[in-house]
């Protein structure tokens, strides 16, 4: 699958991000769980990491939700 590339805002800078499709399904589907915008998610996942490159960070995060919900924690 092709990356699909977004910009988006965070901390007052465009930025843009790529990730495979069915990470964008699974981002968007978290963030509305969560009720909050797509950049704001990205922009305390930005936060957080630390020298890790912003899409490596967004996908370890996602993971990290999804094992969440399976475990149900």
């Amino acid at each position: 699958m092709p990356l699909i590339k977004r910009s988006l805002s965070l901390a007052g800078h465009r930025t843009s991000i790529s990730l495979e499709p069915e990470f964008w399904a699974e981002i968007d589907r978290l963030a509305g769980l969560q009720a909050r915008s797509l950049a704001s998610l990205i922009g305390e996942i930005d936060a957080a990491r630390n020298d890790e490159p912003l899409a490596s960070s967004v996908r370890v995060w996602i993971l990290t939700a999804l094992r969440r919900e399976i475990n149900g924690d």
